[in-house]
């Protein structure tokens, strides 16, 4: 899949929610829920619809706070398929996310 451009990564951006540019490669976003079941099901939510997109994010857990860094490394950077991915886990249930 092309590596999209700085424009296109923009415009992206701009339609998701608190996602940011994690590095010129990346975008990424905490979440925060209720206590570390929560988390874990979020995990598990995220797990099965990365697998479904055969793209899988980085997942970095911290008790209630889960971190996500998408990123298709085998394109050097961001493709369409992050910012499809990064839709699909907004639509998920909130799952009893709280404000990070």
């Amino acid at each position: 899949m092309n590596r999209l451009n700085e424009a296109q990564v923009k415009e992206n951006l701009s339609r998701l929610t608190d996602w940011e540019m994690d590095s010129d490669r990346a975008i990424s976003r905490l979440f925060a829920f209720k206590n570390f079941n929560r988390a874990l099901l979020f995990v598990n939510a995220v797990g099965f619809i990365a697998e479904q997109h055969n793209h899988h994010p980085d997942i970095d857990i911290r008790f209630n706070q889960v971190r996500l860094v998408l990123s298709t490394h085998d394109s050097g950077g961001l493709t369409q398929k992050d910012f499809n991915l990064a839709r699909e886990i907004e639509n998920l249930p909130k799952l009893g996310e709280v404000k990070a």
